[in-house]
């Protein structure tokens, strides 16, 4: 544990705990997580803060995968190749992150997101249903290739990994709301794995605040989940929106003030 403050510490917790449900419902629990370590540890490595969230965010993501698999059940002949290629690439994304620069990914990451938040808002039955786009081999191809890319740019990035990997599987699958998140929960696992790895044979991680944070992820993950299953396709729909607005200011921030 590094010297850290109680008050930090409870600060770092309650981010914690509040990441979880957001990440839990649509994703993008970074958004609130990753910038409370920034605030909270500024002496850490850029590794040490990006492989301690992953570590924090696993604890939350496995438990609201859970959760989604008993109550929404889904189909594990998609989530088992989009989970291993979305882990495999995940890995391959966290080796190269320090050899690509930041400053290439967030302004195409804030065009993508915009285009992401724009056809979602102006197609209000999106999501409401699961009408597969793609039938036998076909759908489960275009799955793994959702997992690969996706994962890579969970490994050498990350912000809006959840948020991508639900539209993706709404969008371009044709799967409802509801089913996207369950799975992109259990493909968020695998995503988390394969960087924590990556990060573990460097000796990054903090593995004890990692492990403190993760607790509260996991509450936090465990009711979002609850909440999901219990309000449906439309709340996650409306929930990801607000996400996904919050990324594009957050994003938007950081190209303006880069310029």
């Amino acid at each position: 544990m590094p010297d850290i403050s109680l008050w930090t510490l409870v600060f770092l917790v309650v981010a914690a705990f509040s990441a979880g449900w957001i990440d839990a419902v649509v994703g993008g629990g970074g958004l609130i997580q990753l910038p409370a370590m920034l605030l909270g540890l500024p002496g850490a490595t850029p590794a040490q803060i990006l492989s301690t969230n992953k570590i924090s965010s696993l604890c939350g993501t496995a438990t609201s995968a859970v959760t989604f698999g008993v109550k929404v059940r889904p189909d594990k002949r998609t989530v088992i190749p989009l989970a291993i290629l979305a882990g495999l690439g995940s890995a391959v994304g966290a080796l190269v992150a320090t050899k690509i620069p930041m400053s290439w990914f967030k302004p195409i990451v804030l065009v993508l997101l915009i285009g992401v938040a724009i056809y979602t808002a102006m197609k209000p039955s999106l999501g409401a249903r699961t009408a597969l786009r793609f039938d036998g081999r076909d759908h489960y191809v275009a799955a793994s290739v959702v997992g690969v890319l996706i994962g890579f740019y969970d490994g050498a990035v990350g912000p809006g990994t959840g948020s991508f990997l639900i539209f993706a599987l709404v969008g371009f699958l044709g799967y409802n709301f509801l089913q996207a998140s369950a799975k992109a929960k259990i493909a968020n696992v695998a995503t988390n794995l394969g960087a924590i790895v990556i990060f573990a044979v460097n000796g990054a991680p903090l593995w004890i605040l990692g492990l403190v944070m993760g607790a509260a992820n996991m509450l936090g993950g465990l009711l979002g989940a609850r909440t999901a299953v219990a309000r449906g396709s439309r709340f996650v729909r409306i929930i990801f929106l607000v996400v996904v607005s919050a990324l594009i200011l957050r994003l938007g921030y950081d190209v303006v003030s880069g310029w």
